[in-house]
């Protein structure tokens, strides 16, 4: 089959959608299906194809774009600047991918719910589609508009995320979840149908995860010191603001540690600000982005996510199979990757206290912690499997083709 994996945001990017294409496109390859990756181009400015170099820029479509905003004009878009934005960001897309076309295809397979609602709108009949949604962006763009922009008509915007949420979970053949937590929301929040979903997790390439953790860096922990690590996007619902106010209280209690911030993000000069205030300078470090993380995961001593919004995170995954002692807030997915006391640590999210006696109870007990890892490590090669992840989707794509078939006829 020709397929076409395609994402609303912009690629290539640093995060797990953007792996997930990547390590999805090599396993159909693999298997002898031919695979195209689309998304939003660099500032949302285009859509591109990306192995194609292929790539159309929004400002040789405006007029179309402009029409099709007077055309499909959003009942609240004169009262709102964030729908207005998202609007003309969705029409964009649409038009984009239109024009790149999509006849080629045989099936196509997206990665949130905006794509999948605009793509819906444009495929050929009889064009089966597929949606997996890598988080609840209802839930993330409605955190931002009230806690983050506190716009003033964040009541409005929070009505038109809930519809996007809505018509992206409900326009393919299928739509796939990573865990319960998701699956839940978008039944009894988005009253998304029960049948309409597959809950399955998305696997790993764990081979080349191993490989990468014996590749050495240059940069080398002290060795008198435990390192604690945080690898991930600097953004303020991965809740790194927390894991900073926990360690100003560890360092009141012992300093027998060091801590490595590793990626970057918006909340980055913030983050960096309040470490300083709060006298962390020597303590923790910020890394930035970097292309080690297997080897500095295999030097560390526990792993954190005191996320706040969150679904299936690779950081998560990785420290598991590094054989690392993860401590995880009770966010969202978060609970379903964790088993309390035996393959890591739950703790409540947005309480930095309760994470500070957390990390001090790791750091006290040497055996626990160890014992910890090994758990994960030996849950983590069997549970993310790749293999075992590719043939669910390869079922679903089954499915789905016979679906819409009969829907066709």
């Amino acid at each position: 089959m020709k397929i076409l994996l395609a994402t609303f945001w912009i690629v290539p990017h640093v995060g797990g959608v953007w792996s997930y294409m990547q390590q999805l496109k090599a396993n159909l390859e693999f298997l002898g299906h031919e695979v195209d990756l689309l998304g939003h181009g660099e500032s949302e400015n285009s859509v591109k194809i990306v192995n194609k170099n292929q790539e159309i820029f929004k400002d040789q479509l405006q007029s179309l774009i402009s029409s099709k905003i007077r055309e499909e004009r959003h009942r609240f878009f004169d009262k709102d600047g964030v729908i207005r934005h998202y609007e003309h960001l969705r029409i964009g897309y649409e038009l984009g991918v239109a024009h790149l076309g999509l006849e080629e295809y045989d099936l196509i397979h997206t990665q949130d719910v905006l794509s999948a609602a605009c793509i819906n709108l444009i495929r050929p009949q009889k064009t089966p589609l597929i949606a997996t949604i890598h988080g609840s962006v209802a839930h993330e763009l409605k955190h931002y508009v009230t806690n983050i922009l506190k716009s003033p008509t964040s009541n409005l915007a929070c009505m038109y995320f809930d519809e996007l949420e809505y018509r992206g979970a409900t326009s393919a053949e299928f739509t796939i979840v990573a865990n319960n937590w998701l699956k839940n929301i978008l039944i009894n929040e988005f009253h998304v149908p029960n049948e309409q979903l597959k809950v399955f997790h998305y696997g790993y390439d764990i081979e080349n995860f191993l490989k990468r953790m014996n590749e050495r860096s240059s940069l080398q922990p002290p060795t008198d010191k435990k390192l604690i690590i945080y690898t991930g996007r600097l953004t303020e619902i991965k809740g790194v603001h927390y894991l900073i106010s926990a360690l100003s209280e560890l360092k009141k209690i012992r300093t027998d540690w060091i801590c490595w911030i590793v990626g970057d993000g918006d909340m980055q000069e913030k983050l960096q600000a309040q470490n300083k205030a709060l006298g962390l300078e020597k303590e923790v470090l910020f890394l930035g982005s970097r292309n080690d993380v297997p080897y500095l995961l295999s030097v560390s001593d526990i792993c954190i996510l005191p996320s706040i919004i969150d679904n299936q995170p690779l950081a998560v995954i990785e420290a598991q199979l590094a054989a690392k002692p993860v401590i995880v807030s009770d966010a969202g997915g978060l609970p379903e990757m964790v088993d309390h006391g035996i393959t890591g640590v739950i703790s409540p999210a947005g309480d930095p206290k309760m994470l500070c006696i957390n990390i001090d109870y790791l750091l006290q007990h040497e055996e626990y912690r160890n014992n910890l890892g090994l758990n994960a490590k030996k849950w983590a090669l069997n549970y993310w499997s790749p293999n075992i992840a590719v043939q669910n989707v390869i079922n679903t794509y089954e499915k789905a083709i016979l679906k819409r078939q009969n829907n066709s006829n």
